[in-house]
Order: structure tokens, then sequence, then C-alpha cells
């Protein structure tokens, strides 16, 4: 077998896309930790606690499944990236933090807050706990934004596109 056709020429790095593919990442594994923790292992709440148990449980089962098909979808990616040796590892570093606190962001706010479909806990004054989770949401948001600036500027200044 030919190694030429086995491995594809080395292309460019693909800041943007390998940020996105990483991003897309970054929020189902922060996804996943929310329902794994404090859905099931703690039972704070459900993903819809508005309305009977088992449409809490529905409701928890539909965010593990978007969970699931961002995480496969975002890996599947992520190979594309790597086989076509266009995977930016800096940027994908970058994405990947940014999108975990975007989602625990639109999770604490969004979701918490604007929507109201659950709350952090229940039975408690939910102000530390908001605090406390937006504060992480904003520290991952901006270690991805840092990130992300290191990683443009060692792009430009021609670090092989990391």
């Amino acid at each position: 077998m030919n190694s030429d056709r086995a491995r594809p020429a080395p292309t460019a790095g693909q800041p943007g896309r390998s940020r996105a593919v990483c991003a897309l990442i970054g929020v189902a594994v922060m996804a996943a930790v929310d329902e794994i923790v404090f859905h099931q292992l703690l039972h704070w709440h459900h993903f819809y606690d508005r309305s009977a148990l088992g449409i809490g449980l529905l409701s928890d089962g539909l965010l593990h499944t978007a969970e699931l098909l961002a995480l496969v979808a975002g890996f599947v990616l992520y190979a594309d990236l790597r086989r076509r040796r266009a995977l930016a590892p800096a940027h994908a570093w970058a994405g990947f933090f940014l999108g975990l606190g975007a989602f625990q962001l639109f999770d604490g706010v969004i979701d918490h807050k604007l929507l109201r479909l659950h709350q952090i806990r229940y039975g408690h004054d939910v102000t530390p706990y908001d605090w406390a989770w937006n504060t992480a949401g904003a520290a991952l948001l901006l270690v991805g934004v840092a990130l992300t600036v290191r990683a443009g500027r060692r792009t430009r200044n021609g670090s092989a596109a990391q």
C-alpha cells in the first residue's frame, strides 16, 4: 500500500475550524458534567423542572442525547482535522475552554434566570450557587478568550498555526 495515499499531505492549520470544533466538544463536555453531577448524582434538578417528574426525566434524557450527539460529532470533526493535518492545537484548546464557559454561562443566565427552566438547587437560597456557577463559567470563558488571543499572536508570528 502506498503510504502517500494512506496519509494526506500536510495542509495549513485551520485555526477557526479548530476552535469551532473544540468549542462544540467543550459545550458537550460541560453539558455532560452538568447532567451527570447535578441531575443524576446530586439530584438537585432536572433540565425542565416546571412539570411532572416524568417530564423532568424526559428532558434530562433529551439533554443527554443532545450532549452525546454533540460529543460524537465534535470528535468526528476533530479526527478529520487531525487526519488532514489541519488541526491548530492552540486554537483547539482555546475553543474547548470557550465552549466550556459558554455552556455554563448560558445555562446559568438563560436557563436558570431568564427562562427559569430550573434552578441550580431547590430549598436553599440560590444566590451563592448562582455566583459560584456563573463565576466559574465566566472564568472558563476568560481562559478561552486569553488562549484565543495568545494563539492568534502565535499564528500571526508564523509559529506553524499554533
